[in-house]
């Protein structure tokens, strides 16, 4: 079992450094970064306090720099 764990902690380290490199981020991925729940940033988004673009399949991404000046400004 500790081997598990384990492996499931260094996973999820390895997603936290690949969020770090991408440009553009999901609702749920934005929102375990600014450590809001889903519909907090999805309000946000909708109120156009937080810029946000469709993608393919009409999901919302979030561009990184919109989420750095949302940090700063608030």
């Amino acid at each position: 079992m500790d081997e598990v764990s384990e492996t499931n902690q260094i996973e999820k380290q390895a997603r936290k450094i690949e969020r770090k490199d991408r440009l553009a981020y999901s609702i749920p991925e934005a929102a375990d970064m600014l450590g809001l729940d889903y519909f907090s940033v999805y309000r946000l988004v909708l109120r156009g306090k937080l810029k946000a673009c469709r993608a393919l399949r009409g999901k919302f991404l979030i561009a990184r720099t919109e989420l750095n000046r949302f940090l700063n400004s608030e």
